[in-house]
């Protein structure tokens, strides 16, 4: 148990009540009991707040009041205090160093690092301090995994890829398998282009589980610092993207597309090849980004399946509808006015 002030001064905001009281975890409003910190992050669940039996809560400036009498911790931003906060009470689990006798292991690995059951690691791989290698999980040939990383089981790791300091890799992720290139034969048959770049992976990035990202053609596939991506994405061939961008669930982004950074991407959209996206653009769920995007903002679309031909010519006339909007204005100001 740890006593809220306690909290407070390890991660700040304003402690109004009791700093005697006694917490063991975070707790949603409706669940919370006694020893839980609930939070309200918005406002719609003021009245589960007001009925909650939480020991103490974490809530905005203009909410005080509403907990008044009961020990709260004001914050300007109450979900990402509740964030740092869960993390303070559910760290990750300590590492057990050492290689796992049915490990199989080609290369020197620091004592501080922990290697599982089944894992490979490969000559000539690099294995940073305190970094764990999940059960069956494998490291190519010249590969690198920076310190404090975390590779869960089932993992692939393709040779001379990079990973970054302090990442999260989920189980059934594969970094650095072959880009979808071929050349095609006047015949119609594929003639495969040896994908001889790496994929390059910043620091802090998290990456879901069963998502892939796929090595470069020539040049490398980067991932950004502190990039989040959520389970079963397919980043391809040469993509870069920006530091600090997130990206949910069955998002595909095609090759050498370009994404700048803290970009926000929803679920199932998809990112066509060789456009560029600037920063800080938000793409709503199930977008279709077909075409480069220059500027900042919110961007929403998608369209029914339809013939390719018809689909051109009917998103040709959505592109104007704004105008004949206008024109329809114009023409029926005027028969008012012969009217």
């Amino acid at each position: 148990m740890l006593r809220i002030d306690a909290l407070v001064a390890a991660l700040g905001g304003e402690l109004v009540g009791d700093g005697g009281v006694p917490l063991r975890r975070v707790a949603t409003l409706e669940q919370a009991g006694e020893g839980d910190l609930a939070f309200l992050a918005n406002p719609k669940y003021l009245a589960r707040l007001k009925s909650s039996r939480a020991a103490a809560f974490i809530v905005g400036p203009a909410h005080r009041s509403v907990v008044a009498g009961r020990p709260c911790i004001v914050t300007d931003d109450p979900y990402l205090y509740f964030a740092r906060a869960s993390q303070f009470f559910n760290p990750a689990p300590p590492l057990a160093p050492g290689a796992h006798a049915r490990a199989s292991v080609r290369c020197p690995v620091p004592a501080t690092a922990a290697i599982d059951a089944g894992a490979v690691v490969e000559e000539g791989a690099s294995i940073g301090d305190d970094v764990l290698i999940g059960a069956n999980s494998y490291v190519g040939k010249g590969a690198r995994v920076g310190r404090g990383t975390r590779i869960a089981p089932n993992v692939t790791i393709y040779a001379d890829c990079v990973i970054g300091e302090n990442c999260i890799v989920h189980a059934g992720a594969v970094i650095g398998a072959d880009g979808f290139g071929f050349a095609r034969e006047p015949s119609g048959a594929w003639v495969k282009i040896p994908q001889i770049g790496r994929v390059v992976i910043g620091n802090e990035v998290e990456i879901g589980a069963n998502t892939t990202i796929d090595r470069g053609v020539l040049d490398d596939t980067v991932i950004g610092d502190g990039v989040k991506l959520d389970n079963q994405i397919q980043i391809a061939h040469n993509v870069r993207i920006g530091e600090h961008t997130i990206i949910a669930g069955s998002a595909g982004v095609a090759g050498s597309a370009r994404i700048g950074a803290r970009c926000m991407i929803g679920g199932q959209s998809g990112i066509s090849g060789h456009i560029s996206i600037a920063d800080d653009v938000i793409i709503s769920a199930c977008t279709l980004v077909a075409k480069s995007i220059r500027k900042a903002g919110v961007y929403t679309g998608s369209l029914p399946q339809q013939t390719h031909a018809d689909w051109a010519r009917n998103f040709a006339h959505l592109r104007h509808l704004d105008a004949l909007a206008d024109r329809i204005r114009i023409l029926e100001q005027r028969l008012e006015e012969q009217h």
